[in-house]
């Protein structure tokens, strides 16, 4: 039995390029493994280095630049001397920037930049095919209790904002972080009422949490399979019509939640496609997921035969959804223009 029949058989994935513009970060959540301190592994990359991977992924045939960074690096001084190096009063002027000129270069880019204002947002819209900001949990949890960006109802606020501004969001929810399975039913009421509202949640990510070294949580365990799939089924269940993407890497690929939890990772594929998900999000030939480094991403290959013996069609997708892809209230101009070189008539990935 099909568990997804408005997608059909089809499965969907894009291929793109992880730019980490900087790992400078106001908020210090108790499992992050990407924030660093100035004194300690920081970096902010140079417009001259995300370009020359941009192109690099451009030539290997990726159509996603994915921009992900700390929120608000700029309360720290090296984040501001390295923006005046450049050129730049402030980071969301940087990004609109490396957006616009990515996008020259034929990639769509999908920022992940945190909280960001009314302004900020249509600032970046111009230039994003699609952005995004976890929710995580509706409710607040211990861990984030020195991360005042990590508030709740601040991130819904953005994403109701990124709604009025008609802007293909993607959002979703960390597993295993001290939520109850309540808080992650509450959280998926919350994600589905804003889409009800504004129609612009393109997909919902179910993400478990991977303990960190050097971490307040360096010790804690993964979320079981079961948490995993039973998140994914109620996702399904409660957004029958939403695309709920899990991350490949952590499905048991090299080590991952489903493996550890006894299966391969063609089951884990399998596994999670008859729990609901349908889309396995961006994946890279070119760059790691600087979030979680210690789980590569299966190749382009291995996932589309790990989705074909599960019974499932692959069907590589542009950052912005083949739904809002062939809609032309949710892009800019420039955005529309490049999507048009890319897509094919289905909404999916041409070529």
């Amino acid at each position: 039995m099909n568990p997804n029949p408005q997608f059909g058989r089809d499965v969907s994935y894009s291929r793109n390029v992880f730019l980490p513009i900087t790992n400078l970060c106001r908020n210090c959540c108790f499992y992050c493994g990407f924030r660093r301190d100035s004194n300690d592994g920081a970096w902010f990359m140079s417009p001259e280095e995300v370009l020359e991977l941009a192109e690099q992924a451009k030539a290997a045939g990726c159509s996603e630049a994915l921009l992900t960074l700390g929120e608000r690096p700029e309360v720290h001084a090296e984040a501001r001397g390295k923006l005046e190096e450049f050129g730049y009063e402030n980071t969301v002027d940087y990004l609109k920037s490396l957006c616009e000129r990515t996008l020259e270069l034929g990639l769509l880019p999908h920022t992940n930049a945190g909280l960001l204002s009314e302004r900020e947002l249509r600032h970046l819209r111009r230039f994003n095919a699609s952005m995004g900001l976890m929710l995580e949990c509706a409710a607040e949890l211990p861990v984030h209790r020195n991360s005042p960006g990590k508030n709740p109802k601040l991130r819904l606020e953005v994403i109701e904002v990124a709604g009025k501004l008609r802007i293909p969001f993607t959002t979703g929810l960390l597993i295993g972080v001290g939520e109850s399975p309540e808080d992650r039913a509450h959280s998926l009421l919350a994600i589905r009422e804003l889409h009800e509202r504004y129609d612009h949640i393109q997909e919902v990510i179910i993400q478990p949490f991977v303990p960190k070294p050097n971490t307040p949580m360096a010790n804690c365990p993964r979320p079981s399979t079961k948490e995993l799939l039973a998140t994914v089924a109620m996702a399904r269940s409660l957004m029958p019509q939403m695309n709920i993407q899990v991350p490949p890497n952590l499905l048991g690929h090299n080590g991952g939640v489903i493996q550890r939890g006894g299966y391969g990772f063609k089951k884990a594929v399998k596994a999670v496609l008859l729990a609901g998900a349908n889309d396995f999000g961006g994946i890279s030939s070119l760059t790691p997921d600087f979030i979680n480094p210690e789980d590569p991403w299966p190749s382009v290959a291995e996932l589309r035969a790990a989705i074909e013996r599960a019974g499932f069609v692959p069907r590589e997708r542009l950052p912005i959804y083949p739904r809002y892809a062939r809609d032309e209230r949710f892009m800019s101009r420039e955005v529309r223009k490049r999507v048009l070189q890319l897509v094919d008539e289905d909404g999916y990935r041409a070529g």
